[in-house]
Order: C-alpha cells, then sequence, then structure tokens
C-alpha cells in the first residue's frame, strides 16, 4: 500500500472514531433528551462564573462532558432521555473532596441542580 493511501486511511479511521464517540454522548437532533441545568453557588449564596463543570455517568469515572458556569453561575447539558444516574462535579483546587451532586434521570426531563462552594 503506497503512503498517500496509508494516510487516507488512518484519517478515515480517526474521522470514524471521532463520529461514534461524539454520538454516544449527546442526543442526537430530534431525540428525546434530559436537561440537567445548574448553578454554582459561593458561600455567601451568590452565583459564581467560570466554575469548570464535570458531568459523567455514576458508573463510569472519566467524565462525558466538561463545560463552565456562564457570568449568571449556570451551565446546562443535554444527556439522553432514559433511567441514567449522573454525578454533576464543580472541579475546583480544593484541600477536601469536591462539590458534586448525583442525579436521576428517569425520562425526557429537566432536572434544576445546585452546587455550593464552601472555599
Amino acid at each position: 500500500m503506497s503512503r498517500s493511501r496509508l494516510i487516507i486511511l488512518a484519517a478515515l479511521v480517526l474521522l470514524l472514531a471521532a463520529v461514534v464517540s461524539g454520538a454516544s454522548r449527546d442526543p442526537r437532533p430530534g431525540e428525546p433528551y434530559a436537561l440537567l441545568f445548574g448553578t454554582v453557588y459561593n458561600p455567601e449564596n451568590r452565583p459564581v462564573a467560570g466554575v469548570k463543570i464535570q458531568i459523567r455517568r455514576a458508573e463510569k469515572k472519566k467524565p462525558e462532558w466538561r463545560l463552565v458556569s456562564d457570568r449568571r453561575g449556570e451551565f446546562a447539558q443535554r444527556v439522553p432521555a432514559g433511567k441514567a444516574e449522573y454525578v454533576i462535579v464543580a472541579d475546583i483546587k480544593t484541600k477536601g473532596p469536591q462539590p458534586e451532586v448525583k442525579v436521576q434521570v428517569e425520562n425526557d426531563e429537566r432536572l434544576d441542580i445546585s452546587l455550593h462552594l464552601t472555599e
């Protein structure tokens, strides 16, 4: 096989891998989804902008989605509809455990979440 064919084949394999991994994360257009909508608060109960958020299925260790809270301290992520448990973590540098919330999605619904920072 020529070098150019190998390069094209490698590029196609990488493209296919990206499409497959992306398809398993977010609901496709037109499919039902659940919405995880949250707000990050500081110890004085004021919204905090710029906080990194990680969302993963409870049975997994690595986050599937990474977000940042907006100027109102809010974030939102579409997840596939259906019964599943998710863990939402505020990815901050702290000496103790990072603030996290576990939520249970039952179907195509909206769940409102609050993450309260202690430091």
